[in-house]
């Protein structure tokens, strides 16, 4: 079973309310989940409640290979949990030497 961490549909019209989960990645987006990993409210007015994250268990399920979706990443990145990859990249690039010319 391939584990995917990602975003849930919840909220209502025009108060929009996610929760991250580890789910199942041929399941549908709002169908079951493994677990509940936090919750992301874009439209709440104070910023540091627009992303409540359990980083315990985000961490655990990154160790054993869940994968996240492009969203949830840059979540995680924002958050401190997973490195950005802007700095992945120039890692790289630095590693590999100088640019051809």
């Amino acid at each position: 079973m391939a584990v995917r961490i990602r975003l849930k549909m919840a909220g209502r019209r025009h108060q929009p309310c996610y929760r991250l989960a580890a789910m199942d990645r041929s399941r549908p987006r709002d169908s079951d989940v493994i677990e509940e990993l936090g919750q992301y409210q874009p439209a709440h007015p104070k910023a540091e409640k627009q992303v409540v994250l359990n980083r315990e268990r985000i961490e655990y399920w990154l160790s054993v290979g869940a994968q996240p979706s492009d969203t949830v990443r840059r979540l995680l990145e924002k958050a401190g949990i997973m490195p950005s990859r802007a700095s992945d990249r120039a890692g790289a690039r630095a590693a590999s030497g100088p640019a051809p010319v």
